[in-house]
């Protein structure tokens, strides 16, 4: 996947993922979550669902992050339903890459809309998301293992306004 955010970081390349990427997704998300953390069997779910896209990020060959996006069927709204980058990749610009390869997927879907849950106390997260155009516009109580509350996020993917 070439795009014009790649070209800013030469060193890391966007894919679809892949089977052959299940190991590295399992030890990345061990790495990176303390709780609900995704399972092999839902990366492999995930990997053959055309209701999802699942991007990897590799730096210099080594995997470098994922972001997965679920398309609820008859819905135009996208949901970005996970996203890690791996600790020795932190600072390089993969997560803002990886986030902007899911809006264009979800864009190319025919998505109006990407909805998110963020843990309340992940503020490095919430900062992400807000500089990146998301709102919050809701909260889920108690949604994660650890009995904590998510924020919920949107932002519009339309590419300008329509006329009221």
């Amino acid at each position: 996947m070439t795009t014009p955010a790649d070209r800013s970081s030469p060193l890391i390349k966007l894919r679809r993922g892949r089977i052959g990427d299940l190991p590295a997704l399992v030890a990345l998300e061990r790495a990176v979550f303390t709780t609900d953390v995704l399972s092999r069997r839902s990366f492999r779910r995930f990997l053959a669902s055309p209701h999802a896209s699942l991007i990897v990020a590799e730096e210099n060959g080594q995997f470098a992050g994922y972001v997965l996006v679920l398309y609820p069927p008859r819905s135009k709204l996208a949901r970005l339903y996970s996203i890690a980058v791996a600790p020795h990749s932190g600072g390089r610009g993969v997560g803002p890459l990886l986030l902007a390869a899911a809006e264009r997927a979800a864009k190319r879907r025919g998505c109006r809309a990407m909805r998110l849950e963020v843990h309340e106390h992940n503020t490095r997260a919430i900062a992400r998301y807000e500089k990146s155009g998301y709102r919050l516009f809701g909260r889920h109580r108690a949604y994660y293992d650890d009995r904590d509350d998510a924020l919920r996020f949107e932002k519009p993917l339309e590419s300008s306004p329509h006329p009221a």
